[in-house]
């Protein structure tokens, strides 16, 4: 399942309630504010890390520039999408789940 969360993690828990629910092996893209849930060094970052073997992690790359952030040091492991990859990943899997 691809599970999309569009809400900052550092001021709602949406990413926190995903990570919780989803099934291993799902995979998570963050878009719009759920982009700062990929961000290196913020209070999200130690409990998306924890989860890399869980989940594969996703981050659209043009909501991250964006927000002004394409400089800024993404955790390891989340891959950048872009709009195309975007499509490509709700065509990989059969379902999806948006965390709003």
């Amino acid at each position: 399942m691809l599970h999309t969360v569009n809400k900052s993690p550092l001021e709602r828990n949406t990413l926190e309630s995903c990570m919780r629910l989803a099934k291993a092996g799902s995979a998570i893209l963050l878009i719009e504010d759920g982009v700062y849930g990929a961000l290196r060094g913020t209070r999200a970052a130690d409990a998306v890390a924890a989860r890399m073997n869980d989940f594969k992690f996703y981050v659209l790359g043009p909501d991250v520039a964006a927000r002004g952030l394409s400089e800024a040091p993404l955790i390891d492991g989340i891959e950048v999408v872009d709009y195309g990859g975007f499509v490509d990943l709700v065509a990989e899997h059969e379902a999806q789940q948006a965390w709003l």
